[in-house]
């Protein structure tokens, strides 16, 4: 297994305690696979893909790569392991210095790891601007001199020119056009079926990660709340939150009335959380037990996981 994620935290201090960002996170990817994660902003989705690549310190947990505990490690060796580990920010524009070219972004890695001779990093360059399909007349363009969806795909090179192993997508599309947003996820995953690369897929939009995920983690408040194949997931949502989730989305045929499931009740905070369900206090399926006890995630079919108390009467 490329990566594995054991019981993963990170709570932030704040003057009224701490605040459960990530908790009890745990989960693994292959080589060559793409692990979707989704829920709704603020539920710890890119805080995660931040602790997992140490951008983030984690508070509690494992993470190990290639089967080596790398929680925690000093400053030579995160500088190996970034050689190794990328990330594909979500906004094109704020994610690149301004004062940079298309040229002095992807060779800046580069230079930094010292990995090819400086004799080769100019065609190491332009190999890596048709591999992403950036023509090279933009070579010394600025990021303000360029649409959308080439500064992504600046992003996109200059994570991929070390050629890591893994790689975290933090909503790599969510602010491009649709249009854009589909050049985007066929180059990730063409390059993904030509190097190997594993995916963290970090997004909100349902209808993205069904189509690039392998499996899908469901994030609520910190936590994991289901795990399932992808195709299993939409096929047949065990957890309530999953199942709200699953019936906003959009439905392009004007005969079929999708049924949506409408979420009632205030969020639990995240600063030192009750005992119980985090999703209780807005569950139509919610008992007692439900805010007295936490659920634990447990296998209802191979490789389904959903932490709920009555998982198996909530089907669809």
């Amino acid at each position: 297994m490329l990566l594995e994620v054991e019981n993963l935290k990170k709570y932030f201090q704040t003057p009224g305690g701490n605040l459960h960002a990530v908790d009890g996170v745990s989960f693994a990817i292959d080589t060559g696979k793409t692990l979707g994660v989704v829920g709704e902003s603020g539920c710890g989705k890119s805080t995660l893909g931040r602790v997992i690549l140490h951008l983030l310190e984690p508070t509690g947990g494992k993470i190990l790569f290639e089967g080596e505990d790398i929680t925690n490690v000093g400053k030579k060796k995160l500088k190996e392991l970034q050689r190794s580990m990328q990330i594909i920010f979500q906004d094109p524009f704020s994610s690149l210095n301004p004062r940079m070219t298309v040229s002095e972004t992807i060779r800046e890695p580069l230079l930094i790891t010292k990995l090819v001779p400086k004799d080769q990093i100019d065609r190491k360059v332009k190999e890596m601007m048709d591999t992403v399909g950036l023509a090279q007349r933009l070579v010394n363009s600025y990021p303000h001199e360029l649409d959308g969806g080439r500064r992504q795909r600046i992003g996109v090179a200059r994570a991929l020119v070390l050629n890591p192993k893994f790689i975290v997508c933090d909503e790599p599309v969510s602010a491009l056009d649709v249009s854009i947003q589909a050049q985007i996820i066929n180059l990730l995953l063409d390059l993904q079926k030509e190097r190997g690369f594993a995916y963290l897929f970090i997004t909100h939009d349902l209808s993205v990660v069904k189509y690039v995920s392998h499996d899908i983690c469901v994030m609520y408040l910190g936590q994991l709340v289901e795990k399932s194949p992808a195709a299993e997931l939409f096929r047949r949502p065990a957890h309530p939150y999953t199942q709200a989730l699953l019936s906003a989305i959009p439905v392009p045929d004007v005969d079929h009335r999708q049924e949506r499931i409408l979420l009632k009740g205030e969020l639990s905070s995240p600063i030192n959380p009750k005992p119980g369900c985090r999703f209780a206090a807005r569950c139509n399926f919610a008992k007692p037990e439900c805010s007295k006890k936490e659920p634990e995630l447990k296998e209802i079919a191979p490789g389904h996981l959903v932490a709920c108390h009555f998982a198996e009467n909530k089907q669809a």
